[in-house]
């Protein structure tokens, strides 16, 4: 491993930092990245400024670590932020485009930025931190499931087109993590009063089940897991809960796992009732 070179997105705080920490471990020379450079020499691995939004910028991070190392064997994105619960309809277009623009858009950015140097050097690992809300939905969180579902079909098709070129693209699908992830969730920008009692309670609930969720080491080992497969898979869970809703997801009967998700959340308490077509016509 001491030949090898990592490079990890959002690194500075949690599966981040918990997977940078881990592959140095495992004697990767780790270069980690922030929008906010950390100060050097902090923690067993090296920290860039890298804005994923940026093509600029990740074209410069990249060539700085190849100018200090000469090759990159390892790429895991992890850059990218969370939505508060809220409805649909209360994000705007242009919100939409920001989510997409970190969630997925950024690591289109990263990959395109490091694939080539990958091929010249005759291979490499590609590892994509998504989550179980890239084969489930998240009713109230639609935008943020739709970039992990994005990412599920980029990672498969990718890996498919680079497996000839020696490179392996694999996808991590964590559950509720203990991290500070929601602290930088996103609020609607078109905040409706239908809404409300909806977004207080799911904000809760969510507040408690992140707390209760898996620490980030559970990802990060299975990150290093994925890196050092001789036959990497495409797919992997990361933690109990995750693994079983990925069996659920695939043997249990669509309608079950609608009425768990709806049970689970309790939408159906949660959401007003319709007027009536009489209250209508008044």
């Amino acid at each position: 491993m001491n030949s090898k070179t990592a490079l990890v997105t959002g690194a500075s705080s949690g599966i981040g930092k918990a997977t940078a920490e881990r592959l140095a471990t495992a004697g990767y020379k780790v270069y980690g990245t922030s929008r906010r450079k950390a100060p050097a020499g902090q923690g067993s691995f090296e920290m860039l400024p890298l804005d994923v939004t940026s093509d600029e910028s990740v074209q410069a991070a990249v060539r700085e670590v190849l100018r200090l190392e000469g090759r990159i064997d390892l790429l895991v994105n992890n850059a990218g932020f969370s939505v508060a619960p809220a409805g649909a309809e209360e994000s705007s277009v242009e919100q939409a485009r920001s989510i997409f623009d970190t969630n997925f858009f950024g690591i289109v950015r990263m990959t395109c930025a490091v694939v080539p140097h990958m091929r010249r050097q005759g291979g490499g690992r590609i590892i994509n931190i998504g989550s179980v809300l890239g084969f489930l939905p998240m009713p109230y969180m639609a935008l943020y499931a739709a970039t992990k579902h994005a990412l599920e079909g980029y990672s498969e098709s990718l890996d498919h087109e680079l497996r000839t070129r020696g490179i392996r693209v694999s996808i991590i699908e964590p559950a509720y993590t203990k991290t500070r992830f929601d602290a930088n969730s996103l609020e609607p920008d078109s905040k409706l009063d239908e809404y409300r009692e909806v977004r207080a309670t799911l904000t809760r609930k969510m507040q408690q089940v992140v707390e209760a969720g898996d620490e980030p080491g559970v990802v990060a080992d299975v990150v290093l897991k994925a890196a050092s497969a001789a036959r990497p898979k495409l797919r992997y869970t990361s933690g109990p809960l995750a693994g079983r809703l990925r069996l659920l997801r695939r043997f249990a009967p669509a309608a079950m796992v609608d009425a768990g998700i709806r049970k689970d959340l309790q939408l159906d308490t949660l959401t007003a009732p319709l007027p009536r077509a009489s209250a209508l016509a008044r």
